[in-house]
């Protein structure tokens, strides 16, 4: 039986703009008790190229400028069960989502939501139910930047990833 993996709280200023949601920490980062802390993730890296800050920056470093650049970030689950670290091995029965809607009327500037890969995009499409009629939000899923999504080379993930500066040029 798989250890119960929990979420960390969001990463977030009352005025992010954009939010970029994962599914789940992975072993590293919930050991670290970091957002994407897997040495070969691409997340940091893209983030500093994008937002002009050093990768190796320690991690209250990294999300302080991740959050004065108007970026949210959190996960589509609070907690689920799962051995190791990949999104296919979460048990989907035993999904439990974060409360989205409560963060998202939270922080009324966020226009655009960003799914960090396909397991983002799919467990938020499937349990998370948004009611928020008055306020466009745009979703776009980009590619994974885990480690086990080798499907693309940095190059061309950063190149999808520039959508999220884009995003906040608007």
């Amino acid at each position: 039986m798989s250890d119960r993996a929990r979420s960390f709280p969001p990463i977030a200023a009352p005025d992010a703009r954009v939010l970029v949601l994962g599914s789940m920490p992975g072993v590293a980062s919930l050991a670290a008790n970091q957002y994407y802390a897997h040495p070969r993730n691409a997340f940091w890296p893209i983030m500093a190229t994008l937002f002009g800050f050093d990768a190796a920056l320690d991690y209250p470093a990294r999300t302080k400028a991740l959050a004065a650049a108007g970026i949210a970030v959190w996960d589509v689950l609070h907690s689920c069960r799962r051995q190791g670290s990949l999104d296919s091995a979460i048990e989907d029965d035993t999904l439990v989502a974060n409360d989205l809607a409560g963060f998202l009327a939270g922080h009324p500037a966020i226009r655009h939501v960003f799914f960090n890969g396909a397991k983002a995009d799919s467990c938020f499409r499937r349990h998370i139910k948004l009611a928020m009629p008055e306020r466009e939000i745009a979703f776009t899923r980009l590619p994974s930047t885990s480690p086990a999504h080798a499907g693309r080379s940095f190059e061309q993930k950063l190149l999808a990833w520039r959508a999220v500066a884009d995003a906040l040029k608007h």
